[in-house]
Parts: structure tokens; sequence; C-alpha cells
């Protein structure tokens, strides 16, 4: 665990900053709940309530995830876009990801329309957060000729099966 090395205002806290720090990482990394994180710092000898770790996480989770955003390395330029059906109480929608060559997941987003407005509205978004990429690598759907020529017109499109298989491989999770 890093702990970021400033964290605002720790005066009038009964416990130190490395407990509060690994109180709120532990929340927010491993997904846990206050009964989790207070079971946890319980077998440390910790004694600490629910409410003190949800008031700790309110406080000072915003500065983790600063942190953790600042310090988290550049998204590489070449892109990898797909999209797969995901039924929703019955409903067909479409979830279009972007990953980029280090496998980190660029965004998400849940439409109902698999088409070429659907596949512009995603990459605008993804030029909006990240900038314009150098490569975009695709499956073989038509509806992201005309955004990616439109909105990324520098980018090199490749459109192949075979090479999209980083972000085919990474479905599986979803």
């Amino acid at each position: 665990m890093k702990i970021p090395c400033t964290m605002p205002g720790l005066t009038g806290y009964r416990f130190p900053r490395e407990i509060v720090a690994y109180a709120v990482w532990a929340y927010h990394r491993f997904a846990l709940s206050t009964a989790d994180v207070e079971d946890l710092l319980a077998e440390r000898g910790v004694m600490v309530s629910r409410e003190t770790v949800r008031n700790w996480v309110n406080r000072f989770g915003r500065h983790f995830a600063d942190c953790i955003k600042r310090d988290r390395p550049s998204t590489s330029d070449k892109w990898h876009l797909d999209e797969v059906v995901v039924p929703i109480n019955g409903v067909k929608f479409w979830l279009w990801r972007a990953v980029d060559a280090n496998g980190n997941v660029l965004d998400i987003l849940v439409q109902k329309q698999r088409n070429a407005k659907a596949a512009s509205r995603f990459l605008k978004r993804l030029i909006d957060r990240h900038g314009a990429p150098r490569v975009v690598i695709t499956d073989k759907l038509r509806s992201y000729i005309r955004p990616i020529c439109n909105l990324a017109a520098n980018a090199d499109h490749r459109a192949h099966k075979g090479l999209n298989n980083r972000i085919e491989g990474s479905h599986r999770p979803t």
C-alpha cells in the first residue's frame, strides 16, 4: 500500500495517519464493506467502529482517488475497441469497451444502439478524455469507419478480427 504523502487535516483524529490510510485504502482497493474493514483492523489489534471507518472513507476517499489517478501510468496511444451484447432485464444493450495496448480499460459505455452514431459518441468521449490515438484496432464492424475518419483523422485504423484479441480476451470478466 502506498500512503499519500499528504493527507488533509488529521488533527483531532484519535488514530495515526497510517491506520486511517490503511482503512481507506483497503475499503477502496478490495471493495470491502465498512464491517469488513472493521474486522481487518480488529485482527491487527485496532478497535474501530464501522461508523468511524465510514467517516474516514467519506473524508479521505476523494484524496486517495486523486492520488491514485495522478500516479497512474499514462495511457498508450494504441487502442482496441469492441462491443458486446449484454441483456439487462431482458432488454438487449451494447457494452462498448476500449482498452489500450497495455490492457488498461480506457472507457466503458452502455448503449441501446450498435451503429455509427453510437460508435461516434463512444469515440468522441474517449478522445475527450485521453487525446487522439495513433492506432485504433477494431473488429470488422463497419460502424467504426466513419467516426474514426472524422474524429481521429490521423489515426491508423486496423480492422481485423485477429488483431483485436487483447480486448476480446478481456470480455470474460464482464
